[in-house]
């Protein structure tokens, strides 16, 4: 599944640690979730969308399932 979360990190100027503090996981599964090697799970998709204050939608490109 693709997704903007690299981009959106970058906006905010956000590491990988500090998304993965925010969200609550590990700075590894945001690594493999931003390189499309883990599809995140619905609960951790809305997490990291409230993370920055956008909708699911709006990070994750469903399109590409």
């Amino acid at each position: 599944m693709k997704n903007r979360i690299h981009v959106l990190r970058a906006e905010k100027r956000w590491s990988q640690a500090e998304l993965a503090d925010r969200v609550r996981v590990s700075r590894n599964s945001i690594n493999a979730i931003e390189n499309g090697r883990f599809d995140p799970s619905l609960p951790l998709a809305f997490r990291i969308a409230d993370a920055f204050g956008l909708t699911v939608e709006e990070v994750f490109d469903k399109t590409d399932v």
